[in-house]
This record gives C-alpha cells, structure tokens and sequence, in this order.
C-alpha cells in the first residue's frame, strides 16, 4: 500500500492544476497562491516518502516529473496569460519542458536508452520555478513587497531554464550521436 502513497500525491497535484489555473485566471490568487504551495509541498512530501519508506516505483519515476511539469507549465502560462509574468519567461520554461518531453519521446521513437533521472540543474531549475511562480502569486494575490524579487526573479528563472534545457539537450545528444566506436 505505501508503494502507491507518492503516486497517489503525484496525481493529486496533477489535479490541483486546473483549481490553481482557474483561480488565477478569475483573479483571486491569494487562493491560487495556497493552492500552490500546497501543490509544490505535495512534490517534496511524495518524493520524501518514495525514498524514505523504499516505495519509489517506475510508474513514480515518470509520473512526479511529469505532475510537476504540468503545475508548473499552466501555472506559468496563466500567469503570462493574465499579465503577471513576462511572455519571453513563458516561452522559455514552456519551451523547455516542451523541449525534454519532444526528447523523451523522440528517444522512445528511436529505442535509445532513456531514463527519467533529472539532472541537479534540473531539479534545482525546478525548485527555482515552484518558488518564483509563488513569489508571482503572493505579490500580486496578497501585496507581499516583493516586486523587485519578482522583477529580477523572471531574468534568474529564464536564465536557469535556458541553460538547464541546454544540459539536457547536450545530455542527449552524448546518447543519440553516440556510435560505440569510442570516439
């Protein structure tokens, strides 16, 4: 029973989705906000108990990366969406999750090996996104004076999913243009 408990948060949090997306867009982002954080405490709490309790399953190891892409990306496309956030920051973290999901699958297509083990950079990019998109939430929901954080927070993010989604494009290309002639 416990092997299911971090799946069973991973798709709770996939299901907060569409609250926090809808609450956004209807203008109330002090809820949004909570619900958030409740989601992005959800990934920490799944992943703790997956290692912790020896219940991480192959099923976990794509599922909790996959729930954290979808909170994340429609968190920040309503942002941008609603004028919270930047359009060049929505394009860059859209277009790299966009640009790891194409990878997986194209490595599928090909039969080459993939695993969903992210990178530090990638989990620390992630990391960054939940906690950015909350500052975003909690200045403009609740008036928190945390504009400058949030102004110079978008350039950090954008910069971090670039070069994050750059490190997996490299990761990759290792793999895919590898011919096991050794050179």
């Amino acid at each position: 029973m416990i092997k299911r408990v971090p799946n069973i948060i991973s798709l709770v949090r996939i299901l907060l989705v569409p609250v926090i997306v809808w609450l956004v867009v209807i203008g109330d982002l002090t809820s949004a906000f909570w619900v958030f954080v409740a989601a992005g405490v959800s990934d920490a709490v799944d992943g703790y108990i997956a290692k912790s309790f020896d219940a991480v399953t192959e099923v976990g190891t794509y599922l909790d990366p996959v729930a954290d892409k979808v909170l994340l990306v429609s968190v920040f496309v309503a942002l941008g969406t609603m004028d919270y956030l930047p359009a060049w920051l929505v394009i860059v973290v859209v277009s790299r999750d966009a640009l790891i999901v194409g990878g997986v699958l194209f490595s599928f297509a090909l039969s080459l090996p993939t695993r969903a083990h992210p990178s530090v950079l990638g989990k620390i990019n992630t990391g960054t996104q939940m906690g950015f998109a909350a500052v975003v939430l909690a200045v403009h929901g609740m008036a928190w004076p945390l504009d400058l954080v949030a102004s110079l927070g978008a350039f950090f993010v954008g910069g971090l999913a670039a070069l994050s989604g750059g490190q997996y494009v490299w990761r990759w290309s290792l793999v895919a243009f590898h011919d096991g002639s050794g050179d």
